[in-house]
């Protein structure tokens, strides 16, 4: 953080001495604060252009947790004996803190770079990603496409891509305040790769294609995803753009009512990456579902804490393809507001080899907002992901979550909430094979529910 701080007052001080600098003069940028809530696509605004400009912000987040962890691993005998989940304390979660530094470096031409300072999986700062947004074409020539720019934007970088409408409902490690849960989606859709995308928003008009190159960390190397054997030709070596495309409508009824409804898909044909297992943050359910090491079992399986970041999401383990569908409906209703999500995925490990799998995702979530501004809520919000983890299975699990919420802004930047949350598995084989080895599966017939407490800053 030190470090941060310092470089971004070297890197003040030096456009101070040869340019007219100045400071929150950012050009077509969301708020990080209440009033970013609901607020799905880039945006147009009328903000003046004043010069090079730099923009900081930054958010943070704890958690109080007071979970427990169930399953059906009670009769265990021989080797396997000891086996128990872990014993969770209500007590505090490590603390989240994000960061955000921006400038407007020409008319209608910012940048913007997302660092996190503190999350559940790296400790230590690092980036998230950032990019150049691109809404006049001036600094080709004055009054560029004009007509056309009035309602397109373009953003270049290794940015957060934009598949469906649930990110912008999602925490990002400490920045929550657009979350009136705390809980995501069981099956996380979140990636940051290297691409672009350009949309074109006009008179409630939505729409959005994007191109990235498949990957979440850069590198010039050949990948090869799945195995490659003598026998079984390997058809994997290149790695395939993603495509992203989004299609929707968003209007304003009256000064009561607004509607949205939009569609979005992801495609790639051969990924070294994996949309819903590339949140490097980790999720807001910290431990559960997991074992430490006991007397006869070792602490080796994939879902031990101390490895898995994931705790409490769903994976599809989709390894080298996948194709998704997204559908999300929002109506608000005066202080009423509902927001779901239909998600249709398929793919599988190895192409050429393994037959497509498909998963489902089911969610709906109900808040109504009240008090001044808006400064209050409680809501509801069920989730549902059903499907296989691997062709042979006999049957599909089923993942299921509620969470019933409160909610109070202090101010516009600072947010309290307080969650119930209950989420049940079923069908998962009572053994798996770890590393060759027959061991019990945490998820049989697994179950944790609690109380959290999370507070936000964002700014």
């Amino acid at each position: 953080m030190k470090k941060i701080y310092l470089l971004f007052i070297a890197l003040t001080s030096t456009f101070a001495a040869n340019a007219q600098l100045s400071f929150g003069h950012i050009q077509n940028q969301v708020p990080r604060d209440q009033r970013a809530i609901n607020v799905f696509d880039v945006r147009k605004d009328t903000t003046a252009y004043k010069g090079i400009s730099v923009d900081l912000g930054g958010a943070f987040a704890l958690q109080f947790q007071a979970i427990n962890s169930f399953n059906d691993q009670r009769d265990l005998t021989g080797a396997n004996a000891g086996y128990r989940l872990n014993n969770l304390t209500n007590d505090f979660n490590l603390p989240n803190a994000n960061m955000t530094i921006g400038a407007q470096l020409a008319d209608g031409v910012r940048v913007n770079l997302d660092i996190y300072l503190a999350s559940r999986h790296h400790h230590e700062t690092w980036v998230q990603g950032g990019y150049l947004q691109i809404d006049k074409l001036d600094f080709i020539k004055k009054g560029f496409l004009e007509d056309v720019m009035k309602y397109t934007t373009i953003k270049i970088g290794q940015m957060e891509n934009n598949y469906g409408d649930a990110h912008f409902r999602r925490s990002n490690n400490a920045y929550t305040i657009t979350n009136p849960f705390i809980g995501n989606n069981i099956m996380d859709a979140f990636t940051t790769e290297m691409g672009a995308e350009v949309y074109y928003n006009r008179s409630g008009f939505v729409s959005m294609i994007g191109v990235t190159n498949s990957k979440l960390n850069q590198n010039v190397q050949e990948v090869i995803p799945g195995p490659v054997t003598a026998i079984t030709p390997d058809q994997n070596t290149t790695i395939s753009p993603t495509i992203l495309a989004k299609l929707g409508w968003d209007k304003q009824i009256d000064s009561d009512l607004r509607i949205r409804l939009t569609g979005s898909y992801y495609h790639t044909a051969n990924s070294s990456g994996n949309l819903y297992s590339s949140d490097r943050a980790g999720s807001r359910f910290y431990s559960v579902m997991t074992h430490a090491g006991t007397i006869g079992y070792p602490s080796t399986n994939i879902l031990d804490s101390e490895s898995n970041k994931d705790t409490g999401r769903f994976n599809p383990g989709f390894g080298n393809w996948a194709t998704s569908y997204m559908v999300n409906p929002f109506v608000k209703y005066k202080g009423f507001e509902f927001f779901g999500t239909l998600e249709f995925a398929s793919g599988g490990d190895y192409k050429g080899t393994d037959d497509t799998r498909n998963i489902n995702q089911y969610v709906g979530d109900l808040v109504y907002r009240f008090g001044s501004h808006e400064n209050l809520y409680v809501g509801a919000k069920y989730n549902l992901v059903d499907g296989k983890l691997k062709n042979s299975d006999a049957e599909a699990v089923q993942v299921n979550r509620f969470e019933a919420a409160a909610g109070w802004f202090m101010t516009k930047n600072i947010l309290a909430k307080l969650s119930y949350i209950q989420q049940n598995y079923k069908n998962y084989q009572q053994f798996g094979n770890v590393g060759g080895v027959l061991m019990p599966n945490d998820l049989y017939g697994g179950k944790f529910e609690g109380l959290m407490f999370e507070a936000t800053i964002s700014f």
